[in-house]
């Protein structure tokens, strides 16, 4: 009876075993936030593992011993499985079963480890060694519910200046190294700054190249301000990466406790609206999170709600600006600009809602709306005989969609609108860093007849054998090289030699920001013989234009009007 018994063990423990695949695999598929469910997975597979070992032993030795450890063996796994990875295998288990008795002292060991390394996935960023959001979150909150006095405590939510450029040239393995760099000099920050009664400060990385601290006892805003400008002195310093020298910066926003939130959102949400406002007045800074600061952001949001809704009621409208050859006199092409009719507010110039689209999303859906009705305009222009570009400004997030090109040429084809009758600009910078795909694709529609240019040359840097690479038609020099020309010998210098690189390299130059006849008359001797600018015509609405600059017009006759 006692044999069968135990066969009848030595099977269920077989069927136990048969679930170790299974249960291996869960194991396997861990992912940080299932620590419970991994607890459980570890209790089920030590009973796994070991009802396997049992009935291999139990067969190898006299059945009542045999029958005896395996039953103190059952009970010390039970106990396991209630969470007991710490007490020792009892020795009878030793005696009988040794083999039985090392392997569960391994297991358990292995387990442990194993739990220690889930822990520490689910707790702490694996780039930086700093708490994930997870876990600042958690230690944020812990500290604010056991607060008990109404002192001063501040997050700091910090954003690298710059670091998306060292990702895009140096690769992702020299932004994470550069990101564990960041994360040691916060940590110096810290130890610097916890002595002087600032109390046991968190540090965490939420996302990306976005780091938040907390102090939970601040004397008040000046320490704050002496923390900021801390980070700011020790983000500043130059990073060393192997031979590569990486300069950053840093925006910060600073909220107050309890003065600006007394719950982890709301102070999480002022520090941002604070950084946003930082990183947009310049960079480098650190703001302190004021009501001011909500109102605007407020309002931003408030456009960025409004800016969909007059998309949908077809709110914008286009205006446009002559190019014109001073050879001729003629208007040789016009730029389409887009304006918002805002139902409530003036005419809204691009530059109050074009970057809240950027940001947004919403630029791709305004830009799939100015495409259509330029292709609109141009198609029409051509049937009445106006042989002039129209030129669309492209951004970079619109390029970024996969399908733009396919949207373009929807565009193209469902209002019938010539090739020869578009000009696409981009940016100096978007041209630098251009992808192959979009290089190819920008090829083939200058191919078919669309010109391409480069606007805002002169603002950025520009990779004299990639420019000669891109498939341009003209170059747009941006009116900050020619604001002083009239008055600075420098400002000459540096424009006619810009102006004359891009001549060499077969490419139309087109200045932009004309203000006054001395610039102009300087630019001719430099070579230059188009011009933009409010000197020469404001941008204006489709019929005002083409009564000015549709017909031929000599420039003694403009200058007349």
């Amino acid at each position: 009876m006692q044999g069968v018994t135990l066969k009848s063990r030595a099977a269920a423990f077989a069927c136990a075993a048969g679930a170790l695949v299974f249960i291996l695999s869960l194991v396997l598929g861990y992912t940080p936030g299932q620590e419970d469910d991994l607890m459980q997975v570890g209790r089920a597979l030590i009973i796994a593992i070991l009802c396997g070992t049992m009935s291999w032993a139990s067969a190898s030795r006299s059945m009542a011993a045999t029958a005896s450890a395996i039953d103190i063996a059952t009970e010390r796994l039970v106990s396991a499985a209630h969470g007991d990875l710490q007490s020792p295998v009892p020795k009878d288990i030793g005696g009988e079963l040794p083999e039985l008795s090392v392997a569960m002292e391994s297991l358990f060991s292995q387990v442990r480890t194993n739990l220690d390394h889930v822990q520490t996935l689910a707790l702490f960023d694996q780039v930086t060694g700093l708490a994930n959001r997870t876990s600042f979150c958690r230690q944020v909150e812990r500290h604010l519910a056991e607060r008990t006095d109404a002192g001063m405590a501040a997050l700091f939510f910090i954003d690298l200046d710059g670091f998306k450029g060292v990702n895009d040239t140096l690769g992702h393995a020299a932004g994470d190294q550069l990101l564990a760099r960041v994360a040691g000099r916060l940590r110096e920050v810290v130890m610097a700054q916890v002595s002087n009664g600032t109390g046991d400060a968190v540090i965490g990385r939420l996302a990306g190249d976005e780091f938040t601290l907390f102090f939970p006892t601040l004397p008040g805003r000046s320490a704050a301000s002496r923390i900021a400008r801390a980070i700011q002195f020790a983000l500043s310093e130059r990073f060393d990466l192997g031979s590569q020298h990486v300069e950053l910066g840093a925006s910060i926003g600073i909220a107050c406790y309890p003065e600006h939130g007394d719950t982890l959102s709301a102070l999480l949400r002022a520090a941002d609206i604070a950084m946003y406002h930082a990183k947009h007045e310049g960079r480098g800074r650190a703001e302190i999170y004021t009501a001011e600061l909500a109102l605007e952001a407020a309002d931003r949001a408030e456009l960025e709600r409004e800016l969909l809704l007059g998309l949908q009621r077809d709110e914008f409208l286009l205006e446009f600006q002559p190019q014109i050859d001073i050879g001729s006199g003629r208007a040789v092409a016009a730029e389409a600009l887009v304006r918002w009719a805002h139902p409530e507010r003036d005419l809204v110039m691009p530059g109050a809602f074009v970057p809240i689209a950027e940001e947004s999303g919403a630029i791709v859906a305004l830009g799939d709306w100015v495409m259509s009705r330029v292709c609109e305009t141009a198609a029409r222009w051509a049937q009445a005989g106006i042989d002039q570009r129209i030129a669309v400004n492209i951004s970079t997030r619109e390029l970024a969609q996969a399908d733009f090109f396919l949207r373009l040429r929807h565009a193209m084809a469902t209002h019938e609108a010539p090739p020869a009758m578009l000009e696409l600009e981009i940016t100096e910078s978007l041209a630098m860093d251009m992808e192959p795909r979009i290089l190819g694709q920008l090829r083939a529609l200058r191919e078919e007849g669309v010109q391409i240019a480069i606007d805002d040359f002169g603002t950025g840097y520009s990779n004299l054998a990639r420019l000669k690479e891109l498939p341009v038609d003209r170059v747009k020099i941006d009116r900050s090289l020619v604001r002083d020309i009239a008055t600075s010998a420098e400002a000459r210098t540096i424009c006619s030699a810009v102006v004359g690189l891009v001549q060499g390299l077969g490419m139309e130059v087109v200045v932009e920001g004309i203000e006054s006849e001395a610039q102009m008359d300087v630019l001719r001797v430099i070579g230059c013989s188009l011009f933009q600018g409010y000197h020469l015509a404001m941008p204006s609405r489709e019929q005002a234009y083409l009564d000015r600059f549709a017909p031929p017009m000599t420039m003694r006759e403009q200058r007349s009007l």
